[in-house]
């Protein structure tokens, strides 16, 4: 499981524009990974679009913010046009990067058990660490608490 102060494991995913995003290639810059379990639930939609509210900010403190999911790059991009999200969304189809991360877990709903993705942040500084994480986020509130945390490393 990813601590703050570990590298964060590098991954490339495709985007939902069809793109490749390698985290590598924003050392040097702020990132925020998010990690949200389906495309288009009410949770997942709600901190997609508090995230997308505050993208212009989080634009002027130099952060990239990356949703991450499970879905495909075709369920993203519906998603990503229903709701004119303006963050990137990466498909983590085969979990490997949630995996990377320690957030496919073990969850409980209604007494059953079954994995899935743990909702979770990871705020990554300029030499690739992690600088702050958040687990089991709870959606009210937490992009603005994230932004004010990246503000505070940003300088």
């Amino acid at each position: 499981m990813v601590q703050d102060g570990d590298p964060a494991p590098d991954f490339e995913l495709p985007t939902e524009n069809g793109e490749k995003l390698k985290l590598a290639s924003l050392k040097g810059q702020l990132a925020v990974v998010y990690f949200y379990p389906k495309d288009d639930t009410s949770g997942c939609t709600s901190e997609a679009k508090d995230f997308s509210a505050l993208a212009a900010q989080f634009n002027r403190a130099g952060v990239t913010v990356i949703g991450v999911s499970p879905d495909s790059v075709e369920s993203h991009r519906k998603f990503h046009r229903k709701h004119e999200l303006k963050v990137r969304l990466a498909a983590d189809e085969d979990k490997a990067v949630a995996n990377a991360f320690g957030v496919w877990a073990e969850k409980s709903m209604y007494g059953r058990k079954f994995m899935g993705v743990e909702r979770s942040t990871f705020l990554i500084n300029k030499d690739g660490r992690v600088a702050r994480s958040w687990r089991k986020v709870r959606v009210p509130g937490h992009a603005a608490e994230v932004l004010a945390a990246a503000k505070e490393i940003a300088g």
